[in-house]
């Protein structure tokens, strides 16, 4: 696996887990999460957070540890709301 497919395969793998609800993960424990979504955006509130404080700091081994935190909550984000990376490389190459 190349690192340019690294988003594709760990969205599929979200999308697994939503699919498949496996008892011991925590992906599953996100799309089942009695908050609902709201579990999902607190956790992208914290990892924001987190990132900012990093790079403040100017810490780069932590500001990549909250950015990977902060990208895959919000690819959970974007399974929860039906879209996908389509959705995301469109909104992207619109800014481009």
């Amino acid at each position: 696996m190349t690192d340019q497919a690294i988003l594709d395969e760990l969205f599929a793998v979200i999308e697994d887990r939503k699919e498949t609800l496996p008892e011991d993960s925590y992906t599953a424990d996100l799309f089942t999460h009695e908050k609902g979504e709201n579990a999902v955006l607190e956790k992208l509130g914290e990892e924001s957070t987190e990132l900012l404080l990093a790079a403040k700091d100017d810490d780069r081994e932590e500001i990549a540890h909250e950015s990977a935190d902060f990208v895959y909550h919000l690819l959970v984000l974007l399974a929860m709301k039906g879209m996908d990376l389509k959705d995301l490389r469109a909104a992207l190459r619109e800014r481009r």
